[in-house]
């Protein structure tokens, strides 16, 4: 089931840009594979998971949220801003701009997930679950890019997209190590 894997080496190599104790929403978080990375690391944690097996496994990790984000309602979150805001293979290209929303000033947006081109070596194949070219720097529009990849992965086969942006505060720009 999804969650259960090792934290993305993307979401674990830009979590730094994370301030200290500031609190992490993930998107269709799964069993909690990054509430648990940032739960660990001394950050309150929020998931939102339509599947409620999913979120059973995440409840322990910190605030668990049961919604549905396709079905049409609205945004289950209103208002709230986190320190940082995390997607993994997940697109619903509806809730970017709560996405970019929630995102509190200071905090970043840190997103991987399939791209064009991944048709050619497997799932997800329909164009509405991969990502346009530059689809991720649209949405990031406003934030500060601070690494942005589109391309292709060899182990497992894929084409992603992946994004690390903060909303800078008072337009001090974010001091971050570069590897």
């Amino acid at each position: 089931m999804h969650g259960t894997e090792s934290p993305s080496a993307w979401v674990q190599r830009w979590s730094h840009l994370v301030p200290a104790g500031a609190a992490v929403l993930d998107v269709a978080c799964g069993q909690g594979r990054h509430m648990r990375w940032f739960a660990g690391r001394g950050h309150p944690v929020t998931g939102i998971d339509r599947a409620p097996e999913a979120l059973e496994a995440a409840r322990g990790l910190g605030e668990a949220v049961p919604a549905d984000l396709e079905d049409g309602s609205p945004w289950p979150l209103p208002g709230r801003t986190f320190g940082a805001v995390v997607v993994t293979n997940y697109l619903w290209r509806p809730v970017f701009p709560a996405l970019r929303q929630s995102v509190a000033p200071g905090g970043v947006l840190i997103y991987e997930t399939f791209a064009l081109g991944n048709e050619t070596v497997g799932r997800p194949a329909r164009p509405d679950f991969l990502l346009q070219h530059g689809e991720l720097l649209r949405l990031a529009d406003g934030l500060h890019v601070v690494a942005y990849e589109d391309g292709f992965l060899e182990e497992p086969p894929r084409f992603v997209q992946r994004i690390a942006a903060v909303r800078t505060a008072g337009g001090a720009l974010p001091r971050h190590r570069l590897e």
